[in-house]
């Protein structure tokens, strides 16, 4: 079953399934995204030059695993577009650290440019097993009507 814009409420919560980040997790991204600052490779460097306890997961690689945790009720949503996405970096995630996503509608409106659509703003934040908040910040999404599918 798909929620459809009009059975959305704002102020709705939701929270995410949890994941460990790995040290391979982190170097796979390194990788994929060519961004091997010392920060996320160099345990040495790190504890040499910085406040952090080791080498830290980029921000976007959070970002990227919390946006594929399972998200029960979110999930089911009939979305047809990711259109924005704005994250502050608040603490470093470490390997071994578990993250999990809370988040809530903070608006709806109806779409001017493609009728029978809506746009949803969702605010989040990214938690450690700490209960450490490490990023924060809103996503924003095109969302189909009834009879509007994915």
């Amino acid at each position: 079953m798909s929620f459809h814009f009009g059975d959305l409420k704002e102020g709705a919560r939701y929270r995410s399934s949890g994941r460990t980040l790995t040290e391979a997790d982190i170097m796979s991204f390194a990788g994929l995204s060519g961004d091997y600052n010392p920060l996320h490779i160099d345990e040495t460097w790190v504890r040499s030059n910085t406040e952090f306890d080791g080498r830290i997961a980029h921000g976007l690689l959070v970002l990227a695993v919390t946006s594929g945790l399972r998200t029960p009720g979110l999930d089911e949503w009939a979305i047809l577009a990711y259109l924005n996405v704005e994250r502050k970096m608040l603490a470093p995630a470490y390997p071994g650290d578990t993250i999990h996503q809370r988040s809530w509608i903070e608006s709806l409106r109806a779409s001017r440019s493609r009728p029978g659509t809506g746009i949803v703003v969702v605010s989040s934040q990214v938690i450690n097993h700490r209960g450490e908040v490490l990023q924060e910040g809103k996503d924003t999404y095109l969302v189909g009507g009834e009879g509007v599918a994915p």
